[in-house]
C-alpha cells in the first residue's frame, strides 16, 4: 500500500499511515474530517485499499453523495450486505438494525471476523437532517457494540469510518450527538448503554489534514 501511495501523487506527506489507523478501529470507530475535498477522497480510497487486503475482512462503502434519507441509506445497504430488503424503519425485525446484525458466509468460505463501513461525504446526511443522522450513527456504533460485549455468537468486530468535512468534526463535539453519547429515547437507560455497559459510543476523532505535515 506504501508503494501506491508513494506512485500516485498522494496529497499526504506522511507515507505508512493506513497501519496506524487501522490500529485505531482496533477498539474505536472513527470521524475522519478534512476541509480539503481531495484528502478525503485519498484517505477514504487508501483506508479502504488497505482494509481490504486483510485476511477475514468485509468491506461496506457507503456513498454519501446519494444518503440523504433513511430510504437513501438502507438503498445502498441492501446493495452491500446480503439479505432480504428491509423496511424504512431503524428498529423492528425487518428494519435496518436487523440487517446491520445479519452474517452472511459464503460456501467453502468462513464467515468474516471483521466488517468495516466507510461512509465517505457522511455530512452530507448530516446537514440533510441531524437527528436522523444520529439514529442512524447510533445504530451502527449500537450493534457493533453489542457484537463485541452482549452476543454468544461467534464475534464480528464491526467498525464504521465516517469521513467528511469540518461539519462532522464539529458535531463530534457535540456531547449531545451520537458520535458521543447514545440515542436517548426517553424511556430511561439509553438501549445500547444497557445492552453493552459502555456508558458512551467508542469513537475517536482523526484530522485528515495532518498527514500532510
Amino acid at each position: 500500500m506504501s508503494a501506491l501511495t508513494r506512485q500516485t501523487e498522494s496529497p499526504f506527506r506522511v507515507v505508512d499511515w493506513e497501519p496506524d489507523v487501522t490500529q485505531m478501529l482496533d477498539e474505536h470507530h472513527l470521524v475522519a474530517w478534512s476541509s480539503v475535498p481531495r484528502r478525503r477522497v485519498h484517505f477514504a480510497a487508501c483506508l479502504s485499499h488497505f482494509l481490504a487486503l486483510q485476511p477475514d475482512v468485509e468491506i461496506c462503502p457507503l456513498y454519501g453523495r446519494y444518503i440523504t434519507d433513511l430510504d437513501s441509506f438502507c438503498h445502498q445497504l441492501e446493495r452491500v450486505l446480503p439479505g432480504v430488503p428491509i423496511t424504512r424503519k431503524i428498529d423492528g425485525p425487518e428494519g435496518l438494525v436487523s440487517l446491520l446484525r445479519s452474517r452472511h458466509a459464503l460456501r467453502f468460505r468462513s464467515a468474516s471476523r471483521y466488517r468495516y463501513y466507510i461512509w465517505n461525504d457522511a455530512d452530507v446526511m448530516l446537514k440533510a437532517d441531524h437527528r436522523l443522522f444520529g439514529r442512524i450513527v447510533d445504530a451502527l456504533v449500537g450493534v457493533a457494540a453489542e457484537a463485541e460485549y452482549a452476543s454468544d455468537e461467534l464475534l464480528l468486530v464491526q467498525r464504521a469510518a465516517f469521513i467528511g468535512g469540518p461539519m462532522l468534526d464539529l458535531y463530534a463535539e457535540n456531547r449531545n450527538g451520537q458520535f458521543r453519547s447514545w440515542y436517548d429515547d426517553g424511556l430511561g437507560e439509553p438501549f445500547w448503554q444497557m445492552v453493552s455497559g459502555l456508558e458512551v459510543p467508542p469513537v475517536l476523532r482523526y484530522q485528515v489534514d495532518l498527514l500532510t505535515k
